[in-house]
């Protein structure tokens, strides 16, 4: 069996490279699995990409299977599908998702996979990561039927919130986001689009995924007395500023983060993480979710793919990397 493989790595900010790896034998509890597509999850590496995560929080932001440190070198990314080539019995020759970085073969500890579902195209399950996201969200949200709810920021994380939210029965949902692009993503998920100014009041929920000042202060402007906002945006190392002296304290307003690091305290006793990720992979038999893919490139390319997505010339929610049978 061929042990070697290659890997994405990030030399320096702004600056990334395949490196040659050599793999270990996988052990009697280890899997050898052969990647066949990865996703890039634009908002979270293009700021690891351009150096952006705070040194107190480099402990927290560390992926599963990270090596190297921040700012760099650093092997990072947490959305791989790929085919087990050696490991159990049970697990040999199926489809599995790991929260592996880029990287074209690896091996990790058989409990590290979950198995894809056959009603889920290995293309799709590259979203599992950000389903989960959108499932832990959720837990922490409560959502009730008859909400009016908003869901502002229609990145990958805000469109994967919505299109889950939009199962939810009685609910007045929109997606709210300042690309007017964003609605035909909004109109395939099954959800009303709304411009910032033109958004609906008086929610009783608004979920923030915008990752910008100006988003986060809209949220709280959108809600109804005694409404919350639940924040999923990550800002690295920027500082945001926010109209807490104005209506916050009269209208009783609540703001509250939500962080997929750990599994909700909301969520029904003993929910495991791998649960957690069980429940993402089923709910993307979903072909609605299609749309949250907004490109594709070879793994040969992720070097000069990813400055272009960390500056937006690649318009993107999930960029997904694509390995070829070739590929060492």
């Amino acid at each position: 069996m061929n042990r070697s493989a290659r890997a994405f790595w990030l030399r320096s900010p702004g600056h990334g490279e395949l490196r040659e790896v050599t793999l270990p034998e996988p052990a009697r509890d280890e899997v050898l699995v052969r990647t066949l597509y990865s996703g890039v999850s634009r908002g979270t590496e293009t700021l690891v990409f351009r150096g952006g995560v705070p040194d107190s929080q480099r402990a927290v932001m560390r992926a599963p299977f990270q090596e190297g440190d921040f700012p760099g070198p650093v092997k990072y990314g947490y959305l791989s599908v790929g085919v087990v080539e050696e490991g159990p019995d049970a697990l040999t020759g199926r489809t599995v998702f790991c929260l592996y970085p880029h990287q074209s073969r690896y091996v990790v500890p058989a409990s590290a996979v979950t198995v894809v579902p056959e009603a889920v195209p290995a293309e799709r399950a590259v979203l599992a990561g950000t389903v989960e996201t959108a499932v832990n969200a959720l837990w922490d949200t409560a959502p009730l039927i008859g909400d009016r709810i908003a869901v502002v920021g229609g990145g990958m994380v805000g469109c994967a919130v919505a299109a889950l939210l939009a199962r939810f029965p009685g609910v007045r949902l929109q997606l709210v986001d300042t690309d007017p692009a964003r609605e035909e993503t909004a109109r395939a998920l099954g959800v009303d689009f709304a411009r910032p100014a033109d958004a609906l009041g008086d929610c009783d929920l608004v979920v923030h995924a915008s990752a910008t000042e100006a988003g986060l202060t809209r949220a709280l402007a959108l809600l109804a007395p005694e409404g919350t906002v639940v924040e999923l945006s990550w800002y690295g190392d920027r500082t945001v500023a926010l109209p807490l002296g104005e209506a916050f304290h009269s209208r009783r307003l609540t703001l509250r983060g939500s962080q997929v690091g750990t599994v909700s305290p909301a969520a029904r006793a003993g929910r495991t993480y791998a649960d957690r990720m069980t429940l993402a992979l089923d709910l993307l038999a979903d072909p609605a979710l299609d749309a949250l893919v907004t490109g594709e490139s070879p793994f040969e390319e992720l070097p000069s793919v990813l400055p272009k997505l960390a500056s937006g010339s690649i318009p993107a929610l999930c960029h997904r990397i694509r390995y070829t049978t070739g590929t060492a």
